[in-house]
């Protein structure tokens, strides 16, 4: 039986293969023929292993320069990362977790039959890391396994419904259709990016029109623009660490410039990567969806890892990451100076979910719409932590925690809800946000009726 189970999770958590499962399976449904069918779903599993391979070069480029930043000022303090809060809290919570991320997909599938919001969440690492933190939360309620697996599931496959949904508005913006949705963990914070955008922004000013003179117009091409702009900040930053904790630390040996030159320039290669592999991957995944839609769950639309939209404004995708992490970094200078818990900027997070803020503000408001809404993503993602930690019981001080938007949502909701009404108040707050996304399913019903009456 935990065979099984091991490989269930296995592949749901697996987005390569999860995702190419689902190409086949959409085109299946459609009754393809198996040459393409076969194509579609090695297409698909080779692209997000493309992204997958990119994703983990930036990271890689990214970790050295975190550690040269705290090594150059000297910071001590809390490093919001999902990767190490989910590794430490599934020691104790593996099975928890394991059980709420199944139910919580057969829920998501659920709810988007049943109501208006017909997005299936294909992102399996981030509805683990989802899982994980529910189970951390609701195990200190006492419920017992049954209730908190079912419950548990209940609010993950809620999340996994409303936050595509509310970000829905903005992404069509950036893609021009309803093909596909954003199945991230920073939902909530580039739909307020983009409303951000839309509010102190100029749309027809985008970050892709951005005139260069003529002598530098190669600065267009944004693999250029990219490897320039962050090797003058990694040089920066090298410079302020010093030579001899780079050489003898990090670079094994290598002289520090050269060293930061090469980790710039293979953050604008994971960027390249990340781009041809999500091309690969809506080549395929959006048609095969198809099958899905008309079949399991009508008008169903395919929520895709945050890197989906980065092919759409890649100079905003530079922008929202930069303006994204100065706004952490005034946000700590803001802790340091009140006396806070201090959460140093986590550059990952920065990178990903600041440079989707960029994508977003953007689509509604042109550069000033990018740089505006970055930077007031890069302020949530460092105080959210600060509110998140003290409903995460024993793993709430642990030097690390969850980084993005939507933990500290979904977390501070339920989270208080426990501290303040134990199991019932978790359950009946569960059942009350179904009950709303159900209302608003018959409400639209109802409307559509009376306009067809009329």
């Amino acid at each position: 039986m935990n065979s099984i189970l091991d490989l269930l999770i296995d592949i749901a958590s697996t987005p390569a293969i999860l995702v190419a499962l689902i190409a086949v399976l959409g085109n299946m449904l459609q009754k393809k023929d198996v040459a393409t069918t076969v194509k579609g779903g090695i297409k698909t599993f080779v692209g997000f292993l493309v992204v997958t391979a990119g994703a983990g070069v930036i990271e890689s480029s990214l970790a050295p320069f975190g550690e040269m930043f705290q090594a150059a000022f000297n910071m001590q303090g809390v490093v919001p990362n999902n990767e190490a809060i989910v590794a430490l809290a599934l020691t104790t919570y593996g099975t928890y977790t394991a059980l709420i991320m199944l139910a919580g997909m057969a829920f998501n599938i659920l709810i988007a039959r049943i109501t208006r919001y017909k997005y299936i969440y294909l992102t399996g690492h981030a509805t683990l890391y989802m899982a994980c933190m529910i189970a951390v939360i609701l195990s200190v309620t006492g419920m017992s396994t049954f209730s908190l697996v079912l419950f548990g599931g209940l609010a993950l496959g809620i999340c996994n419904t409303i936050f595509p949904a509310i970000a829905q508005p903005f992404t069509r913006q950036i893609t021009k259709n309803d093909s596909v949705a954003l199945g991230h963990t920073g939902n909530f914070g580039y739909a307020l990016s983009g409303l951000i955008g839309k509010y102190v922004g100029n749309k027809e000013k985008s970050t892709e029109d951005i005139n260069f003179p003529k002598g530098l117009a190669f600065l267009r091409d944004s693999t250029v623009s990219i490897t320039i702009t962050m090797a003058i900040v990694y040089v920066i930053v090298a410079l302020f660490a010093g030579s001899d904790y780079i050489t003898s630390t990090l670079s094994d040996g290598t002289n520090y410039i050269i060293y930061a030159l090469q980790q710039a320039g293979s953050f604008a290669a994971g960027v390249f990567v990340i781009l041809a592999g999500v091309r690969l991957i809506l080549a395929e995944i959006v048609p095969a969806f198809k099958g899905i839609s008309e079949k399991l769950v009508p008008n169903s639309i395919p929520a895709l890892d945050c890197p989906i939209v980065f092919p759409y404004a890649p100079n905003a995708v530079l922008i929202g990451f930069l303006t994204s992490f100065v706004g952490g970094l005034v946000s700590l200078v803001i802790m340091v100076f009140t006396g806070t818990t201090v959460i140093i900027p986590g550059v990952v997070p920065h990178f990903f979910c600041g440079a989707t803020a960029g994508v977003y503000g953007n689509a509604t408001g042109g550069v000033r719409g990018a740089v505006i809404g970055s930077f007031i993503h890069g302020i949530i993602i460092s105080f959210m932590p600060i509110l998140l930690m003290p409903v995460m019981g024993d793993l709430g001080f642990q030097g690390s925690t969850f980084s993005d938007t939507d933990y500290g949502v979904a977390g501070i909701f339920l989270g208080n809800l426990a501290n303040m009404g134990g199991q019932i108040a978790v359950i009946s707050g569960v059942v009350a946000v179904l009950a709303v996304l159900i209302g608003l399913t018959l409400l639209k019903k109802s409307k559509k009726s009376d306009t067809v009456a009329e």
